[in-house]
């Protein structure tokens, strides 16, 4: 074989080497972008902010506010006071709004898991499209050296 020949056959093997990456990244690319292309409800986006706010510092600190403004005005009114000592109407507050809370916190979950579980199999498509791309590359390393051997006998 002449050095013409041998790099022509590369040449050829790798343009054909090309064509076959080009269709695993365009399909590989083609199921990610599906993945993420996802819609989010209105309720699904809604549950997911109250979700956040719920676990923020601000809702932490404003709630504990105003538990101690409503536990210090009924105890200071005493007598005229709305909601006297054992708070029954605190406690059912605090109730329907755990009854309320807990759901939404639940279904944000279960979105972030699904979320989550779409950005696992987005990692495992990427890391086998390296694979094989690897692979490949490997391939057409042993197959030049392959041909240099050649030339060098």
């Amino acid at each position: 074989m002449s050095d013409y020949e041998i790099i022509k056959y590369i040449l050829n093997d790798i343009n054909e080497d090309l064509d076959d990456e080009e269709k695993v990244h365009l399909l590989l690319n083609k199921t990610v972008s599906e993945n993420n292309e996802c819609k989010e409800s209105f309720g699904q986006r809604a549950s997911d902010r109250l979700s956040s706010l719920a676990g923020s510092w601000t809702f932490v600190i404003g709630f504990t506010l105003l538990l101690l403004v409503w536990i210090t005005v009924n105890t200071v009114l005493a007598a005229k006071s709305f909601d006297p000592y054992p708070f029954i109407l605190l406690n059912l507050v605090l109730s329907c709004v755990s009854a309320i809370q807990a759901p939404l916190i639940m279904m944000s979950q279960k979105r972030q898991d699904e979320k989550d579980r779409r950005r696992s199999e987005n990692d495992y498509k990427i890391n086998l499209k390296c694979e094989i791309l690897l692979k490949n590359m490997h391939y057409k390393l042993d197959r030049i050296i392959e041909c240099i051997d050649e030339k060098t006998k």
